[in-house]
């Protein structure tokens, strides 16, 4: 689960009022609030569960100095070239024929991804693609006839809805809990072109990538991240809309990617004085404070000093707005805006561009193992005389460097392989014939420190 630290600060206001019942009330709070319902919990999880799957990720990934990403287990220290890793996040199937969304984040760097059902199937699976702007992966296991989540409606939902996520916290499979809907529209740093849905649903490192469900037990969002100071849940959970993440998707299974439009403005929010300084009556739209050359805002005509009031028929609050909706149309499409200009409204159409990928963002590596030494991405060398004497065995490698593979298998740099699936070894050609026809499991036994052990190499 992604985190964020913010610093929070928290005011609680408490009111109390006295007085009568003939007292008099605000307008439109005379008649009391029609009555909620409770969701059914068992149903939804029952209907839902089935759909949710665990999503286990090994690979290879760079710590980052300023983050640190719980669900996949890297600290959050200095570090140069990478590290194995073994990570663990959530998903859910969206077509009985293998389509599976998750969290971009969760895939992020992975050479090797297992989904694993609710009935205890598991399956490799294939990345279609990853769009790190929306935080939105898609995946392929093949697979037939599956459980298929079905998809609700974001525009339907209001803040205090009951929601429900089901996932696999701390990696505990098909765990459920619920809360309720905070506020919607919610643009985080980082991630300004989506809409967030905020929740009090208690989400946890693990939730990553599984479904915001509402009280019909259709998926309104994707969990995406969290906002912490411990590291857990603390009361603030942030999903991407389901329409959004859809959008993404069909884009993906299309072209591989999301083509993400570029208008080429940089946009502020407004203020009273900046409102009134321009006209307007109260603070509202993105005000343009520059246009970049040769961009679709330049072709299309707009100014610094614009102020972008409506995108495609929508009214914007607040220049956040402006960015959500880029962040979800395409590259070529003509889009009209309603700008504020010289005390009055006009309309502009503009032809997007399209936005350049995140250069941060780490894609799977699917790039084929090395030959060779790397086999498998370890490095072995043979045993040196004094080696050989030390173990008082004839043969053996040496085991230099693990990979992601190898290192979830338990194996540790100075280790000394003796023999694959009870087959001595004694050369780099016979590990790679012992392990070229990919056997779906290998017992490795290596020598450690004096000791035998047998560690188990998964390569399905």
């Amino acid at each position: 689960m992604k985190r964020q630290r913010w610093p929070l600060t928290v005011a609680v206001l408490l009111c109390c009022a006295l007085g009568t019942a003939q007292a008099e009330q605000p307008d439109g709070l005379a008649a009391a609030l029609p009555g909620g319902f409770t969701p059914n919990y068992r149903a939804i999880a029952e209907r839902a569960g089935r759909a949710v799957v665990g999503i286990e990720v090994v690979g290879m990934r760079t710590p980052s100095a300023l983050d640190w990403d719980p669900d996949n287990g890297l600290p959050a220290l200095p570090f140069k070239g990478k590290l194995p890793f073994h990570g663990q996040g959530s998903g859910f199937i969206i077509s009985s024929d293998g389509l599976v969304l998750t969290s971009a984040h969760v895939i992020q760097g992975a050479r090797r991804i297992t989904v694993r059902l609710g009935d205890r199937r598991q399956f490799r699976a294939q990345v279609l693609g990853i769009d790190a702007t929306t935080d939105v992966a898609v995946l392929r296991v093949d697979a037939k006839d599956l459980p298929v989540l079905r998809m609700g409606r974001v525009d339907l939902l209001q803040v205090g809805d009951p929601v429900v996520t089901i996932g696999s916290p701390f990696g505990l499979e098909q765990s459920v809990s619920h809360g309720i809907v905070s506020a919607k529209g919610r643009a985080l740093p980082g991630f300004a072109a989506v809409p967030h849905i905020q929740t009090d649903v208690p989400v946890n490192p693990g939730h990553s990538g599984g479904p915001l469900l509402d009280a019909s037990a259709s998926v309104v969002g994707i969990n995406s991240q969290i906002h912490t100071l411990s590291g857990g849940y603390q009361g603030l959970s942030f999903a991407v809309p389901i329409d959004l993440a859809l959008r993404v998707k069909d884009e993906i299974v299309a072209h591989g990617r999301m083509r993400h439009g570029y208008l080429g403005v940089a946009v502020q929010s407004l203020d009273i004085t900046l409102a009134r300084a321009f006209g307007l009556g109260h603070p509202r739209g993105a005000l343009v404070a520059g246009v970049e050359a040769g961009s679709a805002a330049e072709k299309g005509g707009l100014r610094a000093g614009d102020i972008i009031t409506g995108f495609k028929g929508e009214t914007l609050a607040h220049a956040g707005e402006l960015t959500s909706h880029l962040g979800v149309a395409l590259a070529g499409e003509r889009v009209r805006l309603t700008v504020w200009r010289a005390r009055k409204a006009l309309e502009v159409v503009v032809q997007l561009d399209e936005a350049l990928p995140l250069e941060d963002a780490q894609a799977p590596d699917t790039a084929p193992m090395p030959q060779g030494q790397q086999e498998l991405g370890w490095t072995l060398r043979p045993l040196t005389a004094l080696e050989h004497t030390r173990l008082g065995v004839p043969g053996g490698l040496q085991v230099e460097a693990v990979s992601a593979l190898t290192a979830q298998a338990g194996l540790l740099a100075g280790d000394a392989l003796l023999a694959i699936n009870q087959t001595p070894v004694h050369s780099l050609e016979e590990v790679r014939r012992l392990l070229r026809g990919r056997p779906l499991n290998a017992a490795l036994l290596v020598d450690r420190d004096g000791e035998r052990l047998y560690l188990p190499l998964a390569l399905e």
